[in-house]
């Protein structure tokens, strides 16, 4: 990757909490689509509303893994259970480490016998790279090769594999109708088929985002331009609205998924993890990564994460072998965090806003929609008793909801759904040297502890929701 190594970086750097926090880079960009096509507002209120067309072409990056040893290198590699999984089936993929931290997720789609495509977040996939050159448990190596496909923004020619568009809300489904004149296939959730759209094969992926059912579409980067239009003239009769780079990243907020735990590449003494960090470069995802918010622990472990933290103990199945197992079962019967929403109190975000047009001490500027001025946010988060119970993560404003949101890992015994906490706004000592943090004081902000998903449409209408599946329980 680099002629430097991760481990070399993170040797010369020292103390890696000061140096993550301290990176000159902001939240990850969304290239390729401009910031609005009309105004995030109009385009936040299609997906609970009308429909939205999400471009997701350009700011993920895809992984092929083939070969006969393809299926058994990604079991290895996720804790999630194999069992029932064929072609034309997705999965959400989630690997942890040797140490039973999470590292990631992506969405692993099942494409041909012996062939699978990982899409999503470097993190995870570059796990997966890692371990496709690494030996098996039993010291041989895996029969199989990968070949990445990176995001938009790390790339000089501009052209990707595939195009990937979302189609999702209320008039998803006719609006899929009308661009294939026909009648859509009925997929059961996380299962694909191929389509056709303005004469173009195209891989439809039955899935739902910010609380709403509707299709993942992919196919050649040729065919970007025919299926984007027909989708985008079919939608004229169905209130169709495009969503920009600003809409996008506040989606989650109201599904209630958690884009951003920490892959907890930086410390563990395992063979693997420290051959991990000598492959990987000093440009790789860890090296390049941002943390943002007011949570500073004493070590960088204070960041990690375990699966049931970020509402995936469910996937959890201990019915296979895998890297991080015998972690998870010691972990499984411990106290974890539980996520939740919390919704800001208006009266506490307006003095918080007009602090702005003070002289004197300003608060840290929220951004809208997304507030997220870092690639890993965490903020922290204190009872009446003034003791941190938790941390909050990703945080933005929704429109449809009239309210500004955050995700959030709390102390299951501080759980109580209506009950009022604070959420320790801006960095301390006046803010870090990232670019985008300006000067500021730190203040606290009430707010209401709510369920995940905040959305009452993905909460009921939508439980099976992949983004939804599991927290209702918790919530």
């Amino acid at each position: 990757m680099s002629d430097q190594t991760l481990q070399q970086k993170l040797d010369a750097e020292g103390d890696v909490v000061h140096f993550l926090r301290n990176q000159q880079l902001g939240p990850n960009p969304y290239p390729g689509v401009p910031a609005e096509y009309s105004n995030w507002r109009n385009e936040q209120r299609g997906w609970a509303k009308t429909c939205v067309l999400f471009n997701q072409s350009y700011h993920m990056v895809e992984l092929y893994v083939r070969g006969p040893d393809a299926m058994a290198l990604l079991e290895y590699t996720a804790i999630n259970s194999f069992k029932n999984f064929a072609v034309n089936k997705a999965k959400q993929y989630v690997p942890v480490t040797p140490d039973g931290y999470v590292i990631g997720d992506v969405i692993l789609f099942y494409l041909d016998e012996n062939e699978f495509s990982l899409v999503g977040r470097a993190p995870a996939i570059e796990w997966v790279e890692f371990h496709a050159q690494y030996k098996k448990p039993d010291g041989s190596k895996w029969d199989v090769t990968v070949e990445r496909d990176e995001r938009t923004a790390m790339r000089t020619d501009g052209k990707r594999k595939n195009y990937r568009f979302q189609l999702q809300g209320p008039n998803a489904m006719k609006t899929l109708e009308k661009a294939m004149g026909q009648t859509p296939p009925d997929l059961k959730f996380f299962n694909m088929a191929h389509i056709d759209i303005a004469g173009k094969d195209v891989i439809a992926l039955r899935h739902g985002m910010a609380g709403q059912p509707g299709y993942e579409l992919f196919g050649p980067w040729e065919d970007y331009q025919a299926v984007h239009s027909a989708l985008v003239e079919a939608g004229k009769d169905f209130g169709l609205e495009l969503v920009g780079g600003r809409a996008y990243s506040s989606n989650t907020l109201e599904s209630g998924w958690l884009p951003s735990p920490l892959p907890a590449f930086y410390t563990g003494d395992s063979q693997m993890m420290k051959d991990f960090r000598e492959w990987a470069g000093a440009k790789s995802y860890a090296g390049m990564c941002s943390i943002g918010g007011s949570y500073v622990p004493d070590s960088i472990e204070g960041y990690y994460l375990t699966p049931w933290d970020i509402g995936y103990g469910h996937i959890v199945k201990f019915d296979h072998d895998f890297v991080g197992r015998e972690a998870l079962e010691k972990m499984k019967d411990q106290k974890h965090k539980q996520k939740v929403t919390l919704a800001l109190d208006n009266e506490d975000m307006m003095r918080v806003l007009s602090s702005l047009y003070a002289e004197g001490d300003r608060a840290k500027y929220f951004e809208f929609p997304s507030a997220v001025y870092a690639m890993h946010p965490f903020d922290e988060v204190k009872n009446a008793a003034g003791e941190v119970i938790g941390v909050s993560t990703w945080v933005g404003y929704s429109s449809n909801e009239g309210k500004m949101l955050t995700l959030a890992m709390i102390d299951p015994d501080e759980v109580e759904m209506g009950k009022e906490v604070k959420l320790v706004w801006g960095e301390p000592n006046g803010g870090t040297t990232k670019p985008t943090v300006e000067p500021h004081v730190q203040t606290e902000i009430k707010a209401i502890i709510s369920p995940v998903p905040y959305s009452n449409v993905a909460r009921t209408a939508y439980a099976d929701s992949w983004r939804a599946t599991g927290v209702g329980a918790n919530a």
